[in-house]
């Protein structure tokens, strides 16, 4: 129920915030779009292979129920969506106001996405790659997600103006940090081995 919770704050914010923005994301979003700009590689085969890459590296990593966690996320997540097209965005006029988008934007992603985390489960692909690495290096999620989304972002000025990268930048450093935050009241409540724990 947790994992559905969160995909549903998570759809929520893109539908109202972030679709609207016009803000650029980190993570493989961000990716996706620096390589269909630099080497016309299609979004949607983009987004899949890096997609694919980083459950890959999940499953090895965080097992099978990682698996079936991050389906029920991901799946519900797109339900979620599918529902909130049906009706119009709340405040179409958040683009008109970019600073307020994207910190409102990245409480909605931190809190829905740090509820999948703390689940077990990651709704997208960036967030299993968050969790393995945090695993493997043993470091806090929310700086696996800073810095992750931080090169992406380095890499995006080679196309994108710096203004807008300011935003983007304020939406991952908070979103990043809230992610971490929620994720880790769950490992301080069920006090689990230090392998588990990455903090």
């Amino acid at each position: 129920m947790i994992s559905i919770a969160g995909s549903g704050i998570l759809a929520f914010g893109l539908y109202n915030v972030h679709s609207l923005s016009g803000v650029t994301e980190g993570g493989v979003l961000g990716l996706t779009l620096l390589l269909h700009h630099w080497l016309n590689l299609s979004p949607a085969l983009g987004s899949l292979v890096l997609n694919v890459l980083c459950y890959l590296l999940g499953w090895q990593t965080l097992g099978r129920r990682f698996i079936a966690l991050s389906a029920l996320a991901g799946g519900s997540f797109s339900l979620w969506y599918c529902l909130l097209e049906q009706f119009p965005p709340v405040y179409p006029a958040i683009g008109e106001y970019p600073l307020a988008a994207a910190v409102l934007g990245a409480v909605f992603v931190g809190v829905g996405v740090g509820l999948c985390v703390r689940s077990g489960g990651a709704p997208g692909g960036d967030d299993a790659l968050a969790m393995s690495l945090g695993k493997l290096l043993k470091l806090p999620l929310q700086w696996i997600y800073l810095a992750s989304d931080l090169a992406v972002l380095l890499l995006s000025l080679s196309y994108i103006p710096l203004g807008r990268i300011a935003y983007s930048l304020l939406t991952v450093i908070i979103s990043g940090q809230l992610i971490g935050l929620v994720a880790k009241k769950e490992n301080r409540a069920s006090a689990p081995s230090a392998d588990q724990a990455r903090h």
